[in-house]
């Protein structure tokens, strides 16, 4: 990659991240993508590549610029989203400064990073020409509830995808699902000097909750997948009362239970009514409900497919080190496109504060990124099999 390249990537991933583009429905007044997305947009239009902006909702469009198509060859989809998660504690954080290698900024490393790099090697793609077809992909939402890549994959097919997330040049195959429950235990009110006459619904939701620990441990030593390990779950939120002086009626508790490839939303369910039908059995007066909230796959993509192998070969050659195949503790938008039957992997670059009060991107791994993504789209696009 030549100097003039990786300073426009820099100059790129700047203005990326100077745009406010905190996802509105995780923060109430958020900026939202459409800036950005205009922005992007607007890129590719002065590098000769026809982009679209597409409304997902109200005001939130995903950007779709595509690359080649002009010879025969496969498609791949580069997915990066456009929104962030806000900015709480943060000082400063759309200065994009930068101090040793390192870009500051809320977004930079999730995922403005990735998405300049994806960015660049799509126009690069365009430029020269390539076989096949590249699918670029800003979208929206992936904070919150991926409204932007559930459109996408609703609209497009193609062989494959990567998904720009931060994993430090490793290539991520798979990652775990979950599942949102909302368990809702009854009791009977009364004056809390009617003991005779009140059940006590969060005392029930207690016995709830010692059964949702033993779950807990059993799948802590249950079966384990090699790269994550085994499922999990936890009590999220719990709410339940209307006074001191009364015996509550109601106690709801919402859970999260992390997904292992194989697992569905229906065998979770299955397993959390079995627990309320124990002790429903053993105890005359426990009285529970269980109600799905939502639910996403997991991811498993196998190391032998095609776009894991030729991606790998391009960290071989970019980074002189044999490619780390590795699971990603969080979910993404890889296993929607997956599900769609896109096989999908996430690669992006290096950095830290995902989330945080002080959020970074190492720039040469954006560089460096950029340049195996570029390696990886042309081999796979100009291949009929590996």
């Amino acid at each position: 990659m030549t100097d003039a390249f990786a300073d426009e990537l820099v100059s790129l991933l700047t203005q990326l991240v100077v745009i406010d583009s905190v996802n509105p429905s995780l923060v109430p007044g958020g900026a939202g993508e459409a800036e950005l997305a205009r922005f992007v947009a607007n890129w590719f239009k002065r590098h000769g590549i026809e982009a679209t902006l597409e409304d997902v909702a109200t005001g939130r469009p995903n950007v779709i610029a595509v690359a080649g198509g002009r010879r025969p060859g496969r498609t791949i989809i580069l997915n990066a989203h456009l929104d962030t998660v806000g900015v709480a504690a943060m000082n400063q954080p759309f200065s994009a400064a930068i101090e040793s290698g390192r870009l500051f900024g809320r977004g930079a490393m999730d995922t403005k990073g990735g998405l300049a790099a994806f960015m660049l090697a799509t126009a690069a793609a365009a430029e020269r020409q390539l076989e096949g077809t590249v699918i670029f992909a800003g979208v929206i939402d992936e904070e919150f509830a991926s409204l932007g890549t559930e459109s996408l994959a609703a609209r497009f097919q193609a062989d494959a995808a990567i998904v720009a997330e931060p994993t430090a040049l490793e290539i991520a195959t798979c990652h775990k699902g979950f599942v949102w429950l909302d368990i809702e235990t009854s009791g009977v009110a009364a004056h809390g000097s009617r003991f005779e006459e009140g059940v006590d619904a969060i005392v029930k939701m207690g016995k709830f909750l010692g059964a949702l620990e033993a779950l807990s441990s059993h799948l802590e030593a249950g079966p384990r997948h090699p790269l994550l390990g085994p499922a999990s779950v936890h009590a999220s939120v719990i709410e339940g009362g209307q006074e001191l002086s009364s015996y509550p009626a109601l106690c709801k508790l919402s859970l999260e239970r992390r997904t292992l490839p194989g697992e569905t939303p229906e065998m979770v369910r299955a397993e959390i009514q079995a627990i309320i039908d124990r002790l429903s059995a053993a105890d005359p007066h426990f009285r529970a409900t269980c109600r799905p909230i939502f639910s996403r796959e997991p991811l498993d993509v196998s190391a032998q497919s095609d776009i894991v192998k030729i991606l790998g070969m391009q960290v071989l050659t970019e980074l002189g080190r044999d490619p780390v195949i590795s699971g990603l503790s969080g979910w993404t938008d890889a296993a929607l496109l997956t599900a769609a039957g896109i096989p999908s992997v996430v690669f992006g670059p290096a950095g830290e504060g995902l989330h945080g009060a002080r959020e970074w991107v190492d720039l040469e791994s954006v560089a460096q990124c950029c340049a195996i993504v570029l390696a990886a789209i042309t081999k796979f696009c100009a291949n009929n099999g590996f």
